[in-house]
């Protein structure tokens, strides 16, 4: 009889975090990498942001709170939702977690059980598949092909969804791709599932303040307000305000779930960091204006690393509508040998070679549902994504 719970069989480790933990060890031991493989912006927290965090500290704001996050915070979610998306919230409807992750989490934990069905569109982030799988749900992959913009139809959502789908989980500007679905393309999603009345909608918006090109940026519940009552909105203050290790995330949604995740919450990490807390109450409250700023730096950065990556060799790379992510295909590299000997029969061996031979750490594209790809995150400086780029053209040169 295994040690181990049979739960815990059924999940995988982050192979994002384990790329990302595996290029800092070669660094460590002397080996020149450059690591494209964490989804983690390189700016720093605003000033604003850390004098808040101080404040609380010297105001003795150290102790325990509410399970899902203080009042002060919760409503600051309900006029951000309220003013960014035009969704009405009051604070019984907003749980605080220790990032979108436990967000996420809590929901589906809260609500699955054995035989229940979850869509996730692919490519998707690493982590639903297993989070589902966590809850003793069943994931069901919908798969968004690159010559569609790796978006989902309509139709492939349709016929996904039976008596036993209770979620489905929507993610844009997307993680990997940086795909963004226009408000005319999330209509016609929502307009399916406004006909399946048994099914949840979990909306992703972490990368929401991402995005390019005159892209806008919308949310099912804001473009469908007949699903305001079974959808979970899910943010956090991660990637726009640069707190990856504050860990806050939030969600609005229907009393009755947010009460089930708040219940689940008590009993396992109980509240966020309450000096977290309080520096994300500014970030939403106080100013905005270095959001379009770093947008602006995102937009220069994934311009030159789509130049650069198409400039290679066997791949090909679609230029995204949002996020800090590129999703290139590699198809005409698979089959070949690198200058190293390493046979390239998939992109888990493309990017094991990348990494081995000429130091540059992204993460493969099976890891995300959709294969042969795999993503870099951009959200570094111009200097080291040239080079990256340079490196990556260099082994895409050496392949034969």
């Amino acid at each position: 009889m295994s040690f181990l719970s049979e739960t815990l069989a059924r999940v995988q480790p982050s192979p994002t975090v384990a790329i990302t933990a595996l290029a800092a060890d070669l660094v460590r031991n002397g080996r020149d990498v450059i690591a494209l493989s964490a989804g983690e912006p390189d700016f720093d927290t605003p000033e604003t942001i850390k004098a808040a965090a101080i404040a609380a500290i010297q105001a003795g704001k150290t102790k325990y709170t509410a399970p899902d996050g203080i009042l002060e915070l919760k409503q600051a979610v309900c006029d951000k939702f309220a003013r960014e998306n035009g969704l009405t919230y009051t604070p019984s409807q907003i749980s605080v977690s220790t990032g979108g992750k436990q967000v996420l989490y809590n929901a589906l934990l809260a609500t699955l059980n054995p035989g229940d069905e979850v869509i996730i569109p692919a490519p998707y982030w690493v982590s639903y598949p297993d989070i589902v799988r966590l809850g003793g749900g069943a994931p069901v992959i919908v798969t968004g092909e690159r010559q569609m913009g790796y978006k989902i139809t309509p139709e492939a959502l349709e016929a996904a969804i039976t008596p036993a789908t209770k979620w489905f989980i929507f993610n844009s500007p997307s993680n990997p791709t940086g795909a963004g679905y226009t408000r005319d393309e999330l209509k016609a999603l929502t307009d399916v599932l406004l006909r399946h009345p048994h099914v949840w909608v979990m909306s992703d918006d972490m990368y929401e303040h991402l995005a390019y090109d005159g892209f806008e940026f919308c949310t099912p519940a804001q473009v469908e307000p007949q699903l305001y009552d079974r959808t979970l909105t899910v943010n956090g203050v991660s990637k726009a305000y640069a707190m990856t290790g504050w860990r806050i995330g939030y969600a609005g949604g229907p009393e009755k779930l947010i009460a089930a995740m708040r219940k689940l919450q008590s009993q396992s990490t109980t509240n966020p960091s309450s000096i977290s807390q309080w520096a994300a109450v500014e970030a939403l409250n106080g100013p905005q204006d270095f959001l379009a700023e770093r947008c602006a730096a995102f937009l220069r950065r994934r311009d030159l690393v789509v130049r650069l990556l198409n400039d290679c060799p066997g791949i090909t790379c679609p230029t995204p509508e949002g996020a800090f992510y590129v999703y290139p295909d590699i198809a005409e590299c698979i089959g070949k040998t690198s200058k190293g000997g390493t046979r390239i029969e998939n992109d888990e061996a493309f990017c094991k070679a990348l990494l081995e031979e000429n130091g540059v750490a992204v993460v493969f594209g099976a890891a995300f549902g959709l294969s042969p790809n795999f993503r870099v995150s951009y959200a570094a400086s111009d200097d080291a994504l040239t080079e990256a780029c340079a490196r990556i053209k260099t082994f895409c040169e050496g392949l034969s």
